[in-house]
């Protein structure tokens, strides 16, 4: 079941969902809630000519964590906006933090806006689920699918947040790599 802006708004007052700091009212949609980028991203270093390297996720003790920040550098997006160049992917975060205590029996998706869509602009590549127990910010894919770059600023409405009730509790909370992320 998903929840409405009211049916969220009510969860936040009641300490089902913790989205801090506190997204203005105008972020509300009938079924979703905007979240804003931080000015923190994460840019793919340049592969050196000749040079071939593959990301193998199935060795022993791989950590998606540990690998990016060996292959990306950061960047902070000016307040006058940077472009992201077609057929690029970075790496971002939302600036408010979310948490979803596993006892709300709520998950949530994250899942671009339309208005941006519509010019290229994609921010999951297959990770939508936000799963109950998490607490942190979230992690975007961030990949411009169209011809021309797109001007990305801190505080874009970047993102939505479609929540939904869990049939039970789980057995535990999140627990993942991910857990407490935060732009970095």
């Amino acid at each position: 079941m998903i929840l409405t802006d009211r049916e969220i708004k009510n969860s936040i007052a009641s300490g089902l969902i913790s989205i801090s700091p506190q997204p203005p009212a105008d972020a509300y949609a009938s079924t979703t809630v905007d979240l804003t980028l931080d000015p923190t991203l994460r840019l793919f270093k340049e592969q050196a000519p000749g040079l071939a390297t593959a990301v193998d996720p199935g060795m022993p003790n791989y950590k998606a964590t540990e690998l990016l920040k060996k292959i990306t550098d950061p960047l902070q997006i000016p307040e006058s906006g940077w472009d992201l160049p077609p057929r690029h992917l970075v790496l971002g975060w939302t600036r408010e933090r979310l948490e979803l205590p596993p006892h709300g029996r709520l998950a949530a998706r994250v899942e671009g806006k339309s208005s941006l869509a519509r010019v290229g602009l994609a921010v999951h590549v297959t990770a939508p689920t936000i799963h109950a127990g998490f607490k942190g910010t979230i992690q975007l894919e961030i990949i411009n699918h169209g011809h021309l770059p797109i001007r990305l600023r801190p505080g874009l409405a970047v993102c939505q947040l479609v929540f939904e009730q869990t049939l039970g509790m789980p057995d535990k909370s999140y627990e993942g790599q991910f857990l407490g992320q935060q732009a970095t």
